[in-house]
């Protein structure tokens, strides 16, 4: 008599294969950010950087698109799940540092980034264009840092 085990196939989810119930973004955030989404806050959280540069120029559309965007937010959570990397830093927390304290670099400083963070305390995130920038690409480096700490481990 032989004992049988059952494998589960391996999945793999997303480009850096995240656990399905594993998340890196919060809807309830993703809401906060949509009360201010005439600033396109809660596109940038959502690693939507064109439409929320659009969003932050056009006041959301001239608000047309804010309105359609509360019912688009639990999609853009789903993705954002399946695509970024769970780990040692949380996206909420940096975005929240970003976007509140954005210039005086406090999310850097989070990131482990403390030399370019004081260089932003100095410069009011060198003059603002800095802080444009992470809007841009706060999600990619939260991803990289993860996917890197997440190597190391291994």
């Amino acid at each position: 008599m032989t004992i049988g085990v059952a494998l589960a196939p391996v999945r793999r989810y997303g480009p850096r294969m995240s656990h399905p119930a594993a998340t890196t973004h919060n809807k309830a955030i993703g809401y906060i950010f949509w009360f201010f989404g005439f600033t396109g806050a809660h596109r940038f959280y959502y690693g939507k950087p064109l439409s929320g540069m659009i969003w932050l120029l056009t006041a959301g559309l001239l608000g047309i698109g804010w309105i359609i965007d509360v019912f688009l937010i639990p999609g853009m959570d789903d993705e954002a799940n399946r695509r970024y990397t769970v780990g040692r830093y949380d996206y909420s927390l940096a975005w929240i540092l970003q976007t509140f304290l954005g210039p005086l670099g406090v999310h850097r400083m989070y990131l482990g980034k403390i030399g370019t963070g004081i260089l932003w305390l100095l410069t009011g995130g060198l003059c603002g264009i800095g802080w444009l920038y992470d809007f841009c690409t706060l999600n990619s480096q939260i991803d990289e840092r993860n996917y890197n700490s997440r190597l190391r481990r291994f």
